[in-house]
């Protein structure tokens, strides 16, 4: 059975965004830092997200070109949606306004693996028996990657095996946690860390 990985970019305070849902404070220009989180990324054999994080990210990756965008692109997907598989037009209307007003068809400007978007697991179920279910099939650990709402919900209900956190040197005072919905403290143990030239501390936690 593959484990559950929470990969996040958190502020000193333990915040993932700001109340609004903006996060720009976590796009640095530390190479180390990018690379690691490139690296963590490739570990993935499959990538799972709430739905708002899906539409987005479906809509930016297939078209992009920086060193995120291939393993985001390549390993498989799953998202989580009441929706069930109506969430996946979204995808198509991205693929479509690529191409526009460009002259060209529209995987002109498509990357590879970007077809993968359209062909995304739609998780609709109870949350536990679904994150089972994954887990069963074996294979390459699952990296999960938010948004807040949903990463809250996989750890108020203790699905996740490994956190992976990023966590910047900025406090922001107030924003949207992960950690708020836990019915008791969760104990956790350090695997490994590692700090950054920008200032970023890699903290690498098991539940215990």
């Amino acid at each position: 059975m593959r484990e559950l990985i929470l990969k996040m970019s958190i502020s000193i305070d333990g915040f993932v965004s700001d109340l609004e849902g903006r996060n720009r404070w976590m796009f640095g220009g530390d190479a180390e830092a990018k690379a690691w989180s490139v690296e963590t990324l490739w570990t993935a054999g499959l990538h799972i997200m709430g739905s708002r994080t899906f539409r987005d990210m479906a809509a930016h990756w297939p078209t992009a070109t920086d060193m995120f965008a291939p393993p985001m692109n390549e390993i498989p997907k799953a998202v989580f949606s009441r929706q069930g598989q109506a969430i996946l037009t979204s995808v198509k209307t991205a693929r479509d306004d690529a191409g526009a007003g460009t002259g060209t068809a529209s995987s002109a400007a498509l990357q590879p693996g970007a077809g993968s978007w359209a062909q995304t697991h739609v998780a609709s179920g109870e949350l536990a028996a679904e994150i089972t279910a994954l887990k069963a099939q074996g294979g390459k650990p699952i990296i999960a990657h938010g948004g807040a709402r949903f990463a809250r919900s996989l750890v108020a209900a203790r699905l996740i095996d490994r956190f992976v956190l990023l966590v910047h040197p900025v406090a922001l005072g107030n924003g949207l946690p992960v950690f708020s919905e836990l019915a008791a403290p969760m104990s956790l143990k350090l695997e490994r860390a590692r700090a950054f030239p920008g200032g970023a501390v890699a903290r690498v936690y098991r539940a215990a």
